[in-house]
């Protein structure tokens, strides 16, 4: 019997592991944390793996435990953690965890600024479709798949969305360094996480160090638009091949994209520019584990997006509703840029929250300068509250509009504020945007736009 505890077993990618592992035969699963939010709490006490008790118990760790897994909430003095240590226990991250489980599989990695979650969904739900079992780990619950982690002893193939972020609080290296795939996806690199990457050139170093990490033979699949990917791929190891994509030929036809292929034309549930690269590399790494261009197009034209990611929440006869992950200025850019694409003759109503440590950071604001350009009318939100509790120094909205560079944008530090406001517009033949990392401070977006749609 495997019996494994999670220190913080609360967390998005925490929880998911743990169900995971639970369903494996001769697995015991153990966890604490000292707050649980929905949808972990739900999901754990739907599997039986809740706490019984909020708080750290290190009289929970002992030696009859196979491995201790621990995430990113625990803090590095965690009574937990450091009986663990005292006990000389296996403790293990998130990554490495996962490592661990897959070493005899082919991994395929998919990494890079944006388009992460999307790539790594739309091959799996491709594999799913064409019946090839595979192991995974994604950062977004995906439509037909039951958990955002899965790991079996049958399969021979592992998926895995590499985040650039930090490992753990006792180990600093970015968590996509632990996987060492065979076949690796890099969709694009922008400067992110400012907060742990101070500089764009530590944070391009990442990428670099993502590639020589990589197995022997590897193979690695690149957006060949992007310049520091061009000049990383020019320096490889010598045994990695490189394959190069971009956005494939297609065409907007009422809404709806086609995909020009060989064997004529796709029409697609998803749409943008970044989602047709994200679909040239999901395409270029299932060609590596011998899946035909054929047996793809088959399956992805239905292919209905990743939650959160361009996600359609509303749609009437004249107008409709978009919720999206976009924060960081790459993604913010071309989400605006996707919408507008798709529907030209509409008005695009474009509102976002400055949410995440970068965003809110004020050396970091000016990355946004023309991220919104293409909106009709656009609105910024951040919750001065947040500020104060990520420790930052204050911003000011004047500040927030000329990082901007929008002379019709309008900045809002009040929820109800930005509410009203968007309450008074007229959505007839409009398109709305809602691009966040949170939720604009307690609005449920789905609901929302609902009213103001008159669905």
């Amino acid at each position: 019997m495997q019996r494994v505890h999670f220190i913080a077993i609360g967390g998005a990618a925490m929880h998911n592991l743990a169900i995971a592992i639970s369903k494996k035969n001769n697995f015991l699963v153990t966890g604490s944390d000292d707050e649980i939010f929905e949808p972990s709490y739900s999901r754990l006490k739907e599997n039986g793996l809740l706490p019984d008790e909020m708080g750290w118990f290190p009289d929970r760790i002992h030696k009859g435990l196979s491995a201790v897994i621990l995430g990113m909430h625990a803090t590095e003095d965690n009574p937990e953690l450091l009986r663990a240590k005292e006990l000389g226990l296996k403790i293990f991250s998130f990554p490495e965890y996962l490592y661990q489980q897959t070493r005899s599989k082919t991994r395929i990695v998919v990494g890079g600024s944006h388009g992460k979650t999307t790539t790594t969904a739309m091959i799996l739900f491709v594999l799913k479709q064409l019946k090839i079992d595979a192991d995974y780990m994604v950062g977004a619950q995906i439509e037909g798949f039951d958990n955002m982690v899965k790991l079996s002893y049958e399969a021979r193939i592992a998926v895995f969305e590499g985040d650039e972020y930090l490992t753990s609080p006792i180990d600093h290296r970015p968590k996509f360094h632990l996987y060492k795939p065979h076949i690796a996806v890099l969709t694009g690199i922008a400067w992110d996480h400012i907060n742990v990457f101070p500089t764009f050139s530590v944070y391009l170093e990442q990428f670099k160090k993502f590639t020589e990490l990589m197995e022997v033979q590897g193979r690695l699949i690149y957006f060949d638009g992007d310049e520091n990917l061009n000049e990383i791929v020019a320096h490889l190891r010598r045994d990695i091949v490189p394959f190069g994509y971009n956005t494939p030929a297609h065409e907007v036809r009422d809404g709806v994209t086609y995909l020009k292929t060989k064997k004529g034309e796709v029409a697609l549930k998803v749409f943008g520019e970044h989602n047709l690269q994200n679909m040239e590399a999901a395409r270029l790494a299932c060609r590596q584990i011998g899946v035909t261009d054929d047996q793809f197009y088959s399956v992805i034209c239905n292919f209905p997006g990743a939650s959160n990611r361009l996600q359609k929440i509303v749609e009437t006869q004249n107008s409709v509703a978009f919720k999206d992950f976009a924060h960081s200025p790459s993604k913010l850019k071309a989400t605006v840029h996707a919408v507008k694409n798709q529907y030209p003759e509409r008005k695009l109503i474009a509102c976002m929250e400055l949410h995440t440590f970068s965003s809110l950071t004020d050396d970091f604001l000016p990355q946004y300068a023309g991220c919104m350009e293409q909106a009709d009318v656009a609105f910024v939100y951040y919750n001065p509250e947040v500020i104060h509790h990520k420790r930052l120094k204050e911003i000011n909205p004047e500040q927030v509009k000329q990082a901007f560079n929008k002379k019709n944008l309008e900045v809002f530090t009040d929820s109800q504020a930005l509410q009203t406001k968007l309450r008074s517009l007229n959505y007839d033949n409009s398109a709305l945007l809602l691009m966040t990392s949170g939720n604009f401070s307690g609005v449920n977006l789905i609901d929302f736009a609902k009213e103001l749609l008159k669905e």
